[in-house]
């Protein structure tokens, strides 16, 4: 397996990266890292994991991520490119006292919690300007540019918060945990037994439910769950499928079973959040 605790490197004339990764530098499994993430989404479309968030992303999205969140955006196809242009900085890469500054209080909150967020709105745009202009900056620009967009980030209201307080205290992800994870991409719209999935943990099956729970902060089943309403909503949003097909090709085999479980995850029914989505 690969190693997990994912190293970000600078070159020397910058304090920070900023770069834009493609196919196949894009594909980067079930990880984290120190430093905090700022990505958005230029080619593609799949399931994105942010903590105990599961949910799906899809081009001109924008997530922000604390550092030593475990993530990890799949494609929905192998053969899908994808590509993101995404920013590490660690939060004293400009140095010490910068933060301490009574100007840098918005920064400074939006950096001490512990959170996964995603942009909505006017605020999603206005970052992805400001992240394609740093892109194409160097120097003194380039370091202004970062701050700009964390403090349009802690200004606004228009985000969605993915994962609050998420606490992982390992140093690296454990690699079973990437196996699991990846079984269930392939399987999650099959019947999937808690026999099958501890089996590839080698565990018996309480001690397979303790230990997902652990590293995931959810049930596996909760996880399996999300996975499916996640595809359901892809389905709701990108076709004309009658929501009946839908229920059953996101891997359910009763819709009253697959409703309640919608509305659950997204606080409305299918019917509602295709209307929504639409509108």
């Amino acid at each position: 397996m690969k190693t997990l605790l994912q190293k970000i490197t600078n070159d020397s004339s910058q304090s920070f990266a900023c770069r834009i990764y493609e196919t196949p530098q894009f594909e980067t499994n079930w990880h984290k890292h120190p430093e905090y993430e700022l990505i958005l989404i230029l080619k593609g479309h799949g399931t994105a994991m942010i903590g105990d968030y599961v949910s799906d992303y899809a081009v001109n999205d924008i997530f922000f991520m604390a550092g030593n969140l475990p993530h990890w955006f799949r494609k929905n196809h192998p053969q899908m490119k994808g590509a993101a242009l995404v920013i590490h900085f660690t939060g004293d890469c400009w140095g010490e006292g910068l933060l301490q500054m009574a100007e840098m209080k918005t920064i400074q909150s939006l950096l001490h919690k512990n959170n996964g967020i995603q942009l909505t709105g006017t605020l999603r745009k206005e970052v992805a300007d400001i992240m394609q202009l740093m892109y194409r900056k160097q120097g003194f620009e380039k370091l202004m540019l970062l701050l700009q967009c964390l403090q349009r980030i802690g200004q606004s209201a228009h985000f969605s918060t993915l994962t609050e307080d998420f606490n992982d205290t390992g140093n690296v992800v454990n690699p079973v945990i990437e196996q699991i994870i990846d079984y269930s991409f392939k399987h999650y719209l099959e019947k999937v037994t808690l026999e099958e999935v501890a089996a590839i943990a080698n565990m018996s099956v309480p001690n397979f439910c303790r230990f997902f729970k652990k590293n995931i902060k959810k049930t596996y089943f909760d996880f399996l769950r999300d996975l499916r309403i996640s595809h359901a909503c892809k389905l709701l949003t990108a076709t004309n499928a009658p929501i009946l097909d839908i229920c059953y090709e996101s891997g359910y085999k009763s819709w009253a079973h697959f409703s309640k479980q919608f509305k659950e995850v997204k606080g409305q029914t299918p019917s509602q959040y295709r209307k929504t989505y639409l509108a």
